[in-house]
């Protein structure tokens, strides 16, 4: 009897110590989980608004996450990424500096997706009594605040303005300079801009009579800014705004995966709300 009772008492303690060895590896786990880690996003300007809500949403879900931004000019932000800018995931305006980035082995291609559509759009601010109703009578304007043609929605523009044949056509709309597009419009002062923030202030401001911004770029704008056109998808082409994961070579498996998820969240169906809310189009594939 005595012997049985050892044999129980040993088997229990035996429990005990093996409960307490994987409740020990299950805190390690939860700990290692927990982790902080800071991730790097480089987005266009035209993202800061969407960004900045979508990662607050994020941060709540995973407040061990810090996300450090930086919006600029899609092209500006490749540059830099080519130059060995450390970074994480990279959200552009436009295809073209994505694809630059991939052929060059700088993305994790599994990871890159096409998030969202936008519009370009010729803006003037309120009350301006402006003559210019939108793309093809920009000559009407005093002044035009118009990005670079490394900018996405200044390659866009330009785009448009070749398909509504204002401008000669070229083998790469990006390279047209701004002198060339003020000559076609007849001498109008052109400020041309580095990044499409750049040109939301200029006209918002009543610097410049008018511009040509994103649809987006109006979100929050409406008591400063007035649509005069929406330009229609068949002059600009499709206006994709892919992410991708960039080939950090400065990062660990812990920040790998944050970085994987936080993409996830990025595309999933919950953000899709919010990019529609700052009036972008979700409808892509």
């Amino acid at each position: 009897m005595k012997k049985n009772l050892k044999k129980v008492i040993v088997f229990m303690m035996c429990v005990i110590l093996m409960g307490s060895m994987v409740a020990c590896g299950g805190q390690k786990e939860a700990k290692k989980a927990e982790e902080n880690v800071k991730i790097t996003l480089f987005a266009a300007a035209s993202l800061t608004g969407v960004c900045d809500e979508l990662i607050k949403g994020y941060q709540e879900e995973h407040p061990n996450v810090e996300i450090v931004t930086s919006y600029d000019s899609s092209g500006t932000l490749m540059e830099q990424i080519k130059e060995g800018a450390e970074c994480d995931v990279f959200f552009s305006a436009a295809t073209k500096q994505m694809d630059e980035l991939e052929g060059m082995d700088l993305i994790a291609s599994d990871t890159r997706k096409n998030v969202v559509n936008n519009q370009v759009c010729v803006v003037t601010y309120k009350d301006s009594k402006t003559e210019v109703t939108g793309l093809k009578d920009l000559s009407k304007a005093k002044s035009i605040a118009l990005a670079g043609g490394s900018v996405p929605v200044g390659k866009y523009t330009r785009q448009a303005m070749v398909n509504a044949s204002m401008l000669e056509s070229v083998e790469d709309v990006s390279t047209i300079p701004t002198t060339d597009i003020s000559k076609a419009l007849g001498g109008v002062e052109i400020n041309e801009c580095a990044n499409v923030s750049a040109v939301v202030s200029a006209v918002a401001e009543g610097s410049n009579e008018v511009g040509t911004v994103y649809k987006s770029d109006t979100y929050g704008k409406e008591d400063q800014v007035d649509i005069l056109e929406v330009v229609s998808y068949d002059l600009t082409g499709n206006v994709i705004y892919p992410i991708a994961q960039v080939n950090n070579e400065e990062a660990d498996d812990a920040r790998i995966a944050a970085t994987k998820d936080f993409i996830d969240y990025m595309t999933s169906d919950d953000a899709k709300k919010v990019y529609e809310k700052y009036y972008f189009d979700t409808d892509v594939e």
